[in-house]
């Protein structure tokens, strides 16, 4: 061999090393990084923005937390304990009036109950210490039907559905900084946020729509109909016309408890035909993994809607039962789990046709489906840390639903009137964003 290419060979090497090493490195982490709002945690693996809520992956935030079910009984004005290691609950205390939900602070370090007080003016906010499982003083707040964080931490996001309002206070002690009116979102309530914190959509639960916000300029980006007839733009103007002209909630809501169409539009063959469409009702909303697409949950649609949050349109729908309501992504961040609610009315019926619809995140195909034997009303919840359970308040039963996520073996747990959002603490994760556990 001669000199020339004895000095090629280290070159060679290195160049084979440094080719290696990039086939090894998951498809985006490496070449694209995500440039976030300042203050928010970095995107460890853009492919998945779900990586650090993996099983095992838990933050020294939550070291000493008591492992528990925490379940807000919006009837009971009331939260259950459960200890998920024994299935019995241990406590029971009185908190505001109508618990909603429970949600994890951004810092994991407090569980706030969202107590919104229908129709009245004295809503609040109970403090819970998942150190010891017990409540502190609750702090007045006006109609916190659910809670969010800005994704740095520097506000809490008070979604005050009643007022068609995001309240943006200071994250300890809840004193209001400014408000963000959301005049075109009726019922507004669940929300996601886009991978790099820029902006979030919110479900308008009464107008059968989503609202997007620019989370940098606190503006509203604007509104969308969700339809599982998206494609026909003659279904959607009909839609977005009917929306407009309603004149109030209350008639929203006996039109959505009759399930009467809302829509019927005879078209021509070549756009397809008679259609008949009721507006919809989304509920909880999730992003996906890679943060491309945003999965909305329609209660009256019996699916879930999926939109581009980028461009803010809907490219989806995928059956999965009746009643879709609540959204859960796996610990593996491969599948996303439905709980259907099992009626399409605000206040169903017991023993309804409740279920649980699995997902695959890469497909977008339904893989499973797990009924409640008897019937049911799954509603929301989380996933245990270790990725075993999927745990949901059964809403119109008032029992808790503990689902098997390998078998989908369900088992019940009596609690309060009405549960609701409840919790599951500790989780896997780095931070929270909201709700009864969105942590990334």
């Amino acid at each position: 061999m001669n000199k020339s290419r004895l000095l090629l060979l280290p070159v060679l090497v290195i160049a084979f090393v440094g080719y290696w090493a990039a086939a090894q490195t998951p498809t985006g982490t490496a070449a694209k990084s995500v440039a976030t709002v300042p203050g928010m945690p970095p995107v460890i693996d853009p492919s998945n923005l779900y990586s650090e809520t993996v099983a095992g992956k838990m933050s020294p935030a939550v070291q000493g937390a008591l492992s528990r079910i925490y379940v807000p009984n919006r009837r009971g004005n009331s939260v259950t304990v459960i200890d998920p290691d024994t299935m019995q609950v241990v406590d029971t205390y009185k908190v505001g009036r109508n618990p909603q939900h429970v949600v994890p602070s951004w810092d994991l370090r407090t569980l706030w109950v969202a107590n919104n007080a229908e129709g009245r003016t004295d809503g609040s906010l109970t403090p819970i210490d998942p150190l010891t499982g017990k409540p502190g003083p609750a702090i007045p707040v006006d109609d916190p039907y659910n809670l969010y964080w800005t994704p740095d931490g520097k506000y809490a996001i008070v979604v005050a559905e009643e007022h068609k309002r995001l309240d943006f206070r200071d994250p300890q002690t809840m004193k209001l900084a400014f408000s963000v009116k959301v005049p075109g979102c009726g019922g507004i309530n669940h929300a996601d946020f886009s991978i790099d914190g820029k902006y979030a959509i919110f479900t308008c639960e009464f107008d059968g729509s989503i609202a997007k916000i620019d989370m940098v300029n606190h503006t509203v980006v604007g509104t969308l109909v969700l339809t599982p007839f998206y494609q026909r733009s003659d279904v959607v103007a009909q839609l977005q016309d009917i929306i407009s002209r309603r004149p109030n909630v209350v008639a929203q809501l006996q039109a959505a408890e009759k399930r009467k169409p809302a829509v019927v539009v005879d078209s021509s063959s070549e756009l397809g035909g008679v259609i008949c469409a009721t507006w919809g009702m989304p509920q909880d909303i999730r992003i996906s993994p890679d943060g491309k697409v945003f999965y909305v949950a329609d209660m009256l649609a019996d699916g879930v809607h999926v939109v581009d949050g980028d461009s803010f349109r809907q490219i989806g729908f995928i059956p999965t039962g009746i009643g879709a309501h609540g959204l859960y992504p796996s610990r593996d961040g491969k599948y996303l789990y439905v709980a259907n609610r099992g009626s399409n009315k605000l206040f169903g019926p017991r023993h309804g046709k409740g279920s649980v619809s699995v997902i695959d995140f890469a497909t977008q195909k339904v893989v499973a489906f797990w009924p409640i034997p008897g019937g049911g009303s799954p509603d929301m919840g989380n996933v245990s840390a270790d990725g075993k359970y999927l745990w949901l308040s059964g809403r119109f039963d008032d029992v808790v639903y503990r689902f098997n996520t390998t078998t989908g073996a369900v088992d019940q747990i009596k609690v309060g009137r009405e549960p609701h959002g409840l919790a599951v603490w500790p989780q896997p994760g780095r931070y929270s964003l909201g709700h009864t556990g969105n942590l990334r």
